[in-house]
């Protein structure tokens, strides 16, 4: 699969705590969490990563579903499932045209956007097994919903 994730160190726009500023420290630990936990709950696939990356790239342009389709060499049912859950979680918004753009609902969470981008570039094995292991979590509650209890 073609990564969009780019092999550069993006700087993380976030305020660091009163300590962490005075020592000139950042809690690095702090925001891998934070980005492992936004990855984990935003994203079902690495699909929905790529096409997030993807739109990121441009803030001004506006997709349609064939574009994304095209440039992820993806299946039409993969884009439309990425978009929706993109949506979802405010990170597209929707424009005229059946098309869409990327637009974080706040800076906050485009923070967490470039960090995981970071992070992806970086080590993009320990994102995938994050995205999965999220997914084979909600899988188990499923099941376990269904077994009989004693009592």
């Amino acid at each position: 699969m073609f990564s969009f994730a780019r092999r550069t160190s993006l700087p993380v726009h976030r305020t660091a705590p009163a300590h962490a500023q005075a020592s000139g420290t950042y809690p690095v630990m702090a925001v891998q969490k934070d980005v492992s936990e936004f990855l984990r709950s935003t994203f079902r696939s690495i699909w929905s990563l790529e096409l997030l990356f993807l739109l990121a790239d441009d803030t001004t342009r506006c997709w349609s579903s064939p574009e994304m389709v095209a440039a992820l060499r993806a299946s039409e049912l993969v884009v439309d499932q990425a978009v929706d859950n993109l949506h979802a979680a405010g990170l597209l918004v929707p424009e005229p045209g059946d098309r869409f753009r990327y637009a974080p609902a706040s800076d906050e969470v485009h923070s967490l956007v470039v960090s995981a981008r970071s992070l992806y570039a970086h080590s993009p094995d320990a994102v995938r097994r994050l995205i999965i292991r999220s997914q084979s979590d909600h899988l188990l509650k499923f099941a376990d919903a269904f077994k009989f209890r004693k009592g």
